[in-house]
């Protein structure tokens, strides 16, 4: 009787976990791919646009860094938000506006109209990705969290492909109806996140309470399953809003994103422009190499989850992902022949998006309820100290040396201190 129980219990474990990987994840990674694309598709239209626009590395720098200042300001609020008003419709909120904003991007005419626009999209996207991993936490036991995470986050790497592929090619439109390519990119790809947001009102469920497609018994196993493994924590219960944000584990793991942040951007929105000035390829080309690089990003994205459930180690895995990121930026800045930088971007792309991947995982196993909503906000803004100064000191850097070399070893350097962060964050833990 005992053993037919438990195969009972472990069936609908496993048909709860499965529904919910396949009608959340894809749909949430969607949301996400389009996220990245709207946030950092200027790294492409930079190819033309500051030439059209007149834009200096630095003014180009400053504006792609001011998304984030504002995405950082309202993060927190956004989760609270979330809570308050159910993810189903919050992020459908998010998505139409920071769509319809994205769109808007193909107006801009001077400095101070690209740092309004900036600041206002990066105002509407915020608090969609930190309100996905804490939907994700409210779905997910621990042991799967650190997969079901990765595969959402699997939208980054495949945002990278798909930007790669159609880049060149929307470029490409310039002189369309009087449209320049850049303008053309801004409007394509900004759409589609005002069309998902009529998906994800009509799809997503606040949680697993009120998702039909499970059945009671499923239903019943997953919450039954989630409090359990509250209640029976060994780290943080679910504390008062002030109190979390007061707790030094969250400064420390906001310190470390801050290098994580600020190397990812810096790097991301002038790869286009790296790969083409070490390689003298073609637009297309750069944009096909970024495609193939961002399919090792996802094999790196994938792995990352599996070995960190595997280990039931969070941080280990990070500081090893990011001290081979800060080997690849090493040989980029010291090496100019494309036979190097090639298979050394490539490289630097899968372990970046392993990194972050990992990174993510670590908070779930500390905070829960709205403590783990807050937490997840507060480190992710305060990372955003370092996505908004890293591409504005990049372009400083660039205008001032004439060359990407300093920059980038400046980010190994960068990704050496967030190695010692982690590691430092796991011997206290």
């Amino acid at each position: 009787m005992a053993n037919a129980l438990d195969h009972k219990f472990d069936s609908l474990g496993h048909g709860a976990l499965r529904k919910a990987t396949w009608r959340l994840l894809p749909l949430l990674g969607l949301g996400y791919l389009i996220a990245y694309i709207d946030r950092v598709n200027i790294s492409f239209a930079a190819l033309e646009m500051n030439k059209d626009l007149g834009f200096s590395a630095a003014v180009y720098g400053l504006g792609g860094g001011l998304f984030f200042l504002s995405y950082a300001l309202l993060e927190v609020p956004s989760n609270l938000a979330l809570i308050r008003f159910g993810a189903r419709r919050w992020i459908a909120r998010i998505m139409v506006t920071w769509g319809f904003l994205a769109v808007g991007m193909m107006f801009v005419r001077t400095p101070i109209q690209f740092y309004v626009m900036r600041l206002l999209l990066g105002a509407a996207e915020a608090g969609f990705f930190p309100g996905v991993i804490y939907y994700l936490m409210n779905w997910f036991p621990a042991d799967q969290r650190g997969r079901a995470i990765s595969r959402f986050y699997l939208a980054l790497p495949i945002s990278g492909i798909l930007m790669g592929v159609v880049a060149g090619p929307l470029l490409g439109l310039r002189g369309l109806l009087g449209l320049s390519g850049w303008q053309w990119l801004f409007l394509t790809e900004g759409l589609p996140a005002v069309l998902v947001s009529g998906l994800m009102l009509w799809a997503l469920p606040d949680g697993p309470h009120d998702a039909k497609w499970l059945s009671e018994g499923e239903r019943t196993w997953l919450l039954g399953t989630l409090a359990a493994e509250k209640q029976g924590s060994q780290f943080s219960s679910d504390h008062g809003f002030a109190r979390t944000l007061t707790d030094w584990r969250i400064w420390l793991l906001g310190a470390a994103n801050i290098c994580i942040l600020g190397v990812a951007y810096a790097f991301n929105l002038s790869a286009p422009a790296i790969l083409r000035e070490g390689t003298h390829w073609s637009i297309s080309n750069v944009g096909y190499l970024t495609a193939f690089a961002s399919m090792l990003g996802g094999v790196g994205m994938i792995a990352a989850g599996i070995i960190s459930d595997r280990l039931g180690d969070r941080y280990l895995p990070v500081a090893m992902f990011l001290l081979a990121l800060a080997i690849a930026y090493a040989v980029m800045g010291h090496f100019a022949a494309p036979w190097v930088i090639v298979p050394a971007y490539a490289t630097s792309i899968m372990f970046a998006n392993a990194a972050q991947g990992g990174f993510w995982t670590i908070p779930g196993e500390r905070f829960h309820g709205r403590s783990a909503a807050a937490a997840i906000a507060a480190i992710g803004s305060i990372g955003m100290i370092g996505a908004a100064s890293g591409p504005y000191l990049w372009g400083l850097a660039r205008d001032h040396f004439g060359g990407f070399q300093v920059g980038l070893l400046a980010l190994s350097v960068t990704c050496l201190i967030a190695v010692s962060i982690i590691v430092l964050a796991r011997r206290v833990r």
